[in-house]
């Protein structure tokens, strides 16, 4: 898969993503919120790996893309069904460099549109740590509609955290977009 936006190619990933990959996910700020630990230099290429072979979207398989600004990987998009007839999740990481203009909103927009158009989901949602405010505004920017917020409901990291549950339909996108 591959798609434009104003400023931004999103791609699959290729071999020589290694290093761009590896600073988004080499930091602490970053990796605070999310599932897993940040890369180090021993895991980076195992890591690496499975966002290579992440390239395709199926009822089985995570879609991993790369966000690339010029030359630049300066984002990670993920992609994956649940267990709700068509109905996908999404998660993404940004380079702490880019922050604060706009490539976040731009990318995950486009991956919304792209996912409601040619993959024909019923709904997409993101499942977020409550603290993540950043992300929060995101899913607010490009539609989304918070639907709910779980009070200690998940043990990541030897810590109890609240999750915030984000979602929408094409109907919210087409009325985001007026």
């Amino acid at each position: 898969m591959e798609f434009f936006t104003e400023r931004l190619t999103i791609r699959t990933y290729r071999s020589d993503d290694l290093q761009d990959v590896f600073h988004i996910y080499n930091n602490e700020d970053t990796c605070k919120y999310l599932l897993h630990d940040k890369w180090t230099y021993e895991n980076m290429q195992e890591k690496f790996n499975k966002k290579l072979e992440n390239s395709v979207l199926t009822k089985d398989t995570t879609l991993s893309l790369a966000v690339v600004n010029q030359t630049q990987v300066i984002g990670d998009l993920s992609v994956w069904y649940t267990d709700m007839k068509d109905t996908v999740e999404i998660g993404y990481s940004f380079s702490d460099k880019f922050s604060g203009r706009g490539y976040a909103s731009e990318a995950v927009g486009g991956l919304v549109r792209k996912l409601f158009d040619e993959f024909n989901v019923h709904r997409i949602q993101a499942n977020l740590d409550a603290r993540n405010k950043s992300s929060q505004k995101l899913c607010e920017r490009i539609g989304m509609r918070k639907e709910a917020h779980f009070i200690q409901d998940f043990w990541n990291k030897d810590e109890w955290t609240d999750s915030i549950i984000y979602g929408m339909l094409l109907s919210d996108l087409d009325n985001s977009m007026q």
